[in-house]
């Protein structure tokens, strides 16, 4: 069964939240579903704590929370994965946070292109709305060729889909109507 969601609101997020649990057991189906044409959203992989501390500067990774070595061997995991299953990625796009660049380069070395629509709006929520729809913008133009693999933050893949993820969790996706159809979750 698929989810489709786009969450303008707190009521919508949590009807999606309950929604997406029967994309959660469905794993199975997210790798067969990144062929050709395919988006995968995934969180950054894990960078211990929560938010930014305050002083926050995007060019200053000692400023920011990063990657530990857990995170580093997580995302190496994540593009190994990939690269086992022989799924074709010809575009990487990441928030210009450091984790989410860390991770998409240990995934997929050189692929990396930083997209602003990507960055988080935890500490400003009024770039949610403008932000969220030039975000999905940006992915229901996506044909391929190959897989869209997209390196963002919790908020994010939850104002896209409607879930909540765990760090290096992925969410598979493709355009549908106004949205974007949940085709399942890959495992961190």
């Amino acid at each position: 069964m698929t989810v489709r969601t786009w969450c303008a609101g707190p009521a919508l997020v949590a009807a999606a939240l309950l929604a997406g649990s029967s994309a959660c057991a469905q794993a199975d189906a997210a790798w067969p579903a990144l062929q050709d044409g395919g988006i995968v959203l995934f969180r950054h992989a894990t960078a211990p704590g929560g938010g930014d501390p305050p002083g926050m500067k995007l060019g200053d990774c000692s400023t920011q929370r990063n990657l530990d070595e857990a995170g580093r061997a997580q995302a190496k995991r994540l593009g190994e994965q990939f690269r086992q299953r022989g799924i074709k990625v010809t575009a990487v796009l990441t928030s210009q946070w450091c984790r989410t660049r860390e991770t998409a380069e240990l995934a997929f070395p050189g692929r990396a292109r930083e997209d602003s629509n990507f960055n988080s709006f935890f500490g400003d929520p009024s770039r949610q709305q403008p932000q969220t729809a030039a975000a999905l913008a940006l992915l229901r133009q996506w044909r391929g060729p190959g897989v869209l693999v997209v390196v963002t933050h919790q908020v994010n893949i939850s104002m896209l889909t409607g879930l909540g993820t765990a760090s290096g969790e992925g969410v598979v996706v493709r355009p549908q109507g106004q949205g974007l159809e949940v085709l399942g979750r890959l495992a961190p």
